[in-house]
């Protein structure tokens, strides 16, 4: 039997009119149960509950926005970020510019063993339409540039051009001539006297050098006439600026024009011979090279040649 409630008023009492419903103490809501609308009085209008009631004069309140982020979210944007900086790169390295490393002493004293370059692989065109109306350089002579050897193309090399397309190219005692005229060349370096007939004195189709290429040593002999070279067009003649110690086009020939990667713009990082002479042969061994090159940054690094222009 439901108890009464001891602070409801007498409903059986006449006198209902005497009803205060204003000074009402009834709960609205239990302790545990969900919160009572409150009980409004006869004379007053009923407000729809989903729609807010807003007083006449108040200004309008713009929307609240809620942004909700999500771990998810965050790892698309950042994979996207990645993706776009990766094809970028690539765009950049395989059109623009590529970074090499010399290996050899055969460019010194121009360039050094431990050198790291930056080449511009846009400044002379890629032989297409586009070639005739965008500023793209000539390779002319005295140019440095960077190729794909003709004899094994997956090896980069870095010569001088020496000798252009329709070029007549002679050697006496070590001195270039190119169409009867000695060439100016203030970057060469020689080690030796003038003691090597077919070295010094190029061309020579009587005698046989040591690493020359057979193929070449054939081709030689039919470009030759009155003792020059003749360049074929499409073709160049390259060398080392250390003259005495490179194998170059004297050996294994022309450089087509389509093996011709670009021009070496700057040296960005140079260090000591001494400690870059071998590369590591396993993953740990390129940790390790890794971790002394930066631990040991100031005392391997050549600071005169870092960022020095190539000429």
């Amino acid at each position: 039997m439901e108890s009464p409630n001891l602070d409801s008023p007498n409903l059986d009492s006449p006198n209902l009119d005497s009803l205060n419903l204003e000074s009402s103490s009834l709960p609205l809501a239990s302790s545990d149960g969900a919160v009572a609308p409150p009980v409004a009085s006869p004379e007053a209008p009923i407000a729809p509950t989903d729609v807010p009631v807003r007083a006449p004069d108040a200004p309008a309140r713009a929307p609240r926005v809620r942004v909700v982020t999500s771990f998810g979210t965050d790892l698309i944007g950042s994979l996207q970020s990645l993706l776009g900086t990766v094809v970028i790169a690539i765009f950049v390295i395989t059109f623009i510019v590529q970074a090499f490393q010399i290996p050899s002493e055969s460019m010194e004293n121009t360039l050094l063993v431990g050198d790291y370059l930056l080449v511009n692989k846009l400044c002379y065109g890629g032989q297409g339409l586009a070639d005739r109306f965008m500023p793209y350089q000539k390779i002319a002579r005295g140019d440095v540039i960077v190729f794909h050897y003709p004899v094994d193309p997956q090896q980069h090399f870095v010569k001088r051009v020496i000798g252009v397309p329709g070029d007549k190219l002679r050697m006496v005692s070590k001195k270039v001539l190119i169409n009867g005229k000695p060439l100016d060349e203030p970057y060469v370096r020689f080690l030796e006297p003038p003691n090597n007939l077919f070295r010094d004195n190029f061309p020579r189709t009587d005698i046989p050098a040591f690493g020359l290429e057979g193929k070449w040593w054939l081709e030689m002999k039919k470009l030759v006439e009155d003792g020059q070279l003749i360049i074929p067009e499409g073709h160049y003649f390259v060398m080392g600026d250390n003259r005495d110690n490179s194998q170059d086009s004297r050996y294994w020939g022309f450089v087509p024009r389509e093996n011709i990667i670009g021009r070496p713009l700057v040296i960005y990082w140079s260090v000591v011979r001494d400690w870059d002479h071998s590369s590591p042969s396993s993953v740990t061994g390129w940790l390790y090279h890794l971790a002394y090159a930066v631990t040991h940054i100031l005392q391997i690094t050549r600071w005169n040649r870092t960022l020095r222009l190539v000429h």
